[in-house]
């Protein structure tokens, strides 16, 4: 069992952003738009701004909720599978035997928002940036956590978008971009506590899908509920919120 504390956090999707609006939406849930809208990045400068998609709006709008402009700390940046719209787009211009554009390319990969992010904000910290087909929560707060062992603070966001329509029949999709920043603090914040259950392993097919996860994880933020249990490698974890 670790422990470990969350000193504040935000949570962004269409038409969701505050706490309570999403204390609300979580226990009344109805259809969300599968789009984000427009949503203002005024912090980040307009030739970078640009550069943002929707991934990295909804990303980027929950950490600038957060951070105080000039704010330095390290950073874990999760997302199941990235911007898999852009990477879907340059495989169909291979396919067509057109040139790969090597702006969507340096985009595309796992760690550009992250990247953007750092550059937007002249900000020299270390960045991680994790992906995982189950357990994204327990793997983005255990790396967290780790850091936590050399550093005061911590930004963790998790983060993701609805799969093109192509990949929908091969694997579970978020339905609704969203993002979840946070920042850990090794002494101060809300307190919880992380927890492998021995004895407690699962089949592939029980899990749950990275969506359900987080959706999880912010009732526990909110306040909905004091504990919650997810499957991380066919394992259960518990997440549970402490009274000190």
């Amino acid at each position: 069992m670790v422990g470990f504390q969350i000193e504040t956090w935000a949570a962004v999707a269409p038409g969701i952003e505050g706490q309570e609006d999403w204390k609300h939406w979580l226990t009344n849930q109805q259809p969300l738009d599968d789009s984000l809208g427009k949503i203002s990045l005024k912090q980040i400068p307009p030739l970078l701004r640009r550069r943002f998609n929707t991934l990295g709006k909804c990303a980027v709008s929950a950490i600038l909720k957060l951070m105080k402009e000039g704010e330095s700390i390290p950073s874990v940046f999760a997302s199941r599978h990235g911007d898999t719209a852009l990477t879907l787009s340059l495989l169909e211009d291979m396919g067509r035997d057109e040139p790969m554009s090597p702006t969507g390319f340096s985009l595309a990969v796992h760690n550009a928002v992250s990247g953007l992010y750092s550059i937007a904000r002249e900000d020299t910290s270390a960045v991680t940036a994790i992906a995982s087909m189950e357990g994204l929560v327990v793997h983005a707060l255990l790396e967290a956590i780790g850091q936590l062992q050399t550093t005061e603070r911590v930004l963790c966001v998790i983060y993701d978008v609805p799969l093109p329509q192509l990949y929908r029949c091969y694997t579970p999709s978020v339905p609704f971009p969203y993002a979840i920043a946070m920042i850990l603090n090794s002494t101060r914040g809300a307190s919880y506590t992380l927890e492998q259950c021995l004895g407690s392993k699962q089949d592939n097919e029980s899990l749950e899908t990275s969506d359900s996860e987080s959706l999880m994880f912010l009732e526990l933020l909110t306040g909905l509920s004091a504990e919650v249990t997810m499957k991380s490698n066919g394992q259960d974890w518990l997440i549970k919120k402490t009274i000190v």
